[in-house]
């Protein structure tokens, strides 16, 4: 696998509790799902993945750039492409204007970005929706315009956080479509409680609990942990639990 992402050693705490707890973790190009129940950590990362939140302790590498100094930081924010669980916007801008204010932040030129912009709206399904203002937008739809803004560098790595919140079942389908062709470029991580949708796109999968990664893997070896007698209504989910019981008991 040729690396792209690197974490080493990677700490964040808040307070006393370690939310991410000597994480090491390679990611290399394609479409790599990311589990684990709440608190896990998922969350976490993709902020320090994101360059939104500074770890504790720990190095991180973005397409061979450190993000611990400033020309590091500045060279993986142009190539990435981040969407939160939520995220904020301005009710009165047009979907249009919305991505297009991405598009400057990310210090692209700006003659590249009329038709970036409308690419990437139009990659979400929202082109005839690219006039309309924000605050007039569905849930989903909302969801989708915020794809449009992370994708529209055409970034080499991408980090969903939970991205098909709100999306239909149509839309859903579509998203994993998306995400399949961005991997073939890029590295995309997704963090998810769908594993479904992991099954359906993903080429790797991680798992994490209690700030750690307890395993990395193709979906197939995540299937194969589980047995009938594991909870769960598919066998991703049976495997999903079958390593999470085996971790925790291994801990205690």
């Amino acid at each position: 696998m040729s690396v792209t992402v690197s974490v080493r050693g990677l700490r964040v705490s808040y307070g006393r509790r370690n939310a991410l707890d000597e994480l090491d973790l390679d990611l290399g190009p394609g479409v790599h799902g990311l589990l684990g129940p709440n608190g896990a950590g998922k969350t976490t990362l993709m902020r320090v993945l994101a360059t939104v939140r500074q770890p504790d302790r720990g190095q991180v590498r973005l397409l061979g750039q450190p993000l611990s100094d400033a020309v590091g930081l500045r060279s993986a924010r142009r190539r990435l492409g981040y969407l939160p669980q939520s995220f904020g916007f301005y009710p009165r801008f047009t979907v249009r204007e919305f991505v297009e204010y991405f598009a400057w932040l990310k210090e692209m030129p700006a003659a590249q970005i009329p038709l970036a912009v409308d690419r990437a709206i139009e990659r979400v399904g929202l082109l005839d929706r690219a006039d309309d203002r924000m605050k007039h937008l569905s849930g989903g739809m909302l969801r989708r315009a915020g794809i449009a803004q992370a994708i529209v560098n055409d970034p080499r790595v991408l980090l969903f956080d939970e991205p098909t919140a709100g999306l239909d079942p149509e839309q859903r389908m579509e998203f994993r479509a998306l995400l399949r062709e961005l991997g073939l470029d890029a590295v995309v991580l997704v963090s998810t409680h769908l594993v479904e949708d992991v099954v359906a796109a993903c080429t790797r999968v991680s798992l994490m609990d209690a700030g750690r990664l307890v395993f990395d893997g193709l979906p197939a070896e995540l299937i194969a942990a589980g047995g009938a007698g594991d909870s769960g209504d598919s066998p991703i989910e049976r495997g999903y639990a079958a390593v999470l019981r085996d971790t925790r008991a291994a801990a205690r």
